[in-house]
């Protein structure tokens, strides 16, 4: 059972990912990007800190593991969030799933540069088949009208996740990922505060916040889809190799669309099903390749 915590951990943080979408829709039509992380982050942090004092964790940092959990959450929860919300705002979603789909390939080559994971066959087959699998769920040639600019920070987001998913491997194991989620949003919050505070409209954010919609979306953005998801994505980068970890991603655009077509009316044809199964095979021969 303990070699499958790891792969159930990643599993349940990229699906709740995938239901993210859902919310977040609706939610940036009324919030800009940068505030929507912002709120989310800080409702995050409470949750955490709640959690990390109920359970008796200890908040001391090593000097020397201080600066590799900041870049963690400059790199991850700062730059790669914002430029997730941004890309799909100037763009459409299904070019954001596409475009972060690439994060896996990402994750393969930095694990080969940093930490010196070795690359084989069947690594390298599960995510091509998983991406194969995005590409027959999202549609390749259904992308809308979405800009290039979008596209571009887009980008920027799938190559920074994989960045901070290949840098929290270097996190000492000795530390709670509680405690490392925790510090990581922390200053990620500090470091976009300046930017929300000169660009905020304070009149329009009070009346924003007054509607149910709108903070019912944050708390789910905020204790879910944040302090939870970041901490089994954290938990499981902590059991299973870089590599390997970087497969189960591919959930959050097979979960997001399926329900996309539950709860938003969105159509699924049989691309849905053979790209379901695809992901599902690599995710099979991640789990069932030797550690």
């Amino acid at each position: 059972m303990k070699n499958y915590l790891g792969p159930m951990y990643l599993t349940l943080a990229a699906s709740i990912w995938g239901g993210m979408y859902v919310v977040s829709k609706m939610v940036l039509a009324i919030i800009p990007p940068l505030e929507l992380v912002w709120l989310r982050y800080l409702v995050a942090l409470f949750t955490l800190v709640i959690c990390g004092f109920a359970t008796g964790q200890s908040w001391k940092l090593q000097r020397k593991d201080t600066l590799l959990i900041s870049f963690i959450g400059l790199i991850g929860y700062f730059i790669s969030i914002w430029a997730q919300f941004a890309g799909t705002q100037l763009s459409s979603a299904q070019m954001g799933a596409m475009i972060t789909s690439a994060t896996p390939a990402f994750m393969v080559l930095f694990a080969r540069v940093l930490l010196k994971e070795r690359i084989t066959f069947r690594k390298g087959l599960s995510v091509l088949l998983a991406t194969i699998g995005v590409f027959c769920i999202i549609g390749v040639g259904n992308t809308g009208n979405s800009s290039q600019l979008g596209g571009m920070i887009l980008g920027i987001a799938a190559l920074t996740w994989a960045l901070m998913s290949v840098l929290v491997k270097r996190v000492p194991s000795s530390y709670s990922q509680l405690v490392v989620t925790t510090y990581a949003i922390l200053v990620a919050t500090i470091a976009m505060t300046p930017l929300v505070i000169t660009q905020v409209d304070v009149v329009r954010f009070q009346q924003v916040m007054l509607q149910p919609l709108v903070w019912g979306g944050i708390l789910y953005l905020g204790v879910v889809s944040t302090a939870g998801a970041f901490f089994f994505w954290n938990k499981g980068l902590q059991m299973v190799d870089a590599t390997r970890a970087g497969v189960y991603f591919f959930f959050q655009p097979l979960v997001g669309t399926l329900l996309g077509y539950l709860f938003l009316g969105e159509q699924v044809g049989i691309g849905f099903w053979i790209g379901t199964l695809l992901i599902l095979m690599g995710v099979l021969l991640i789990v069932k390749e030797p550690s």
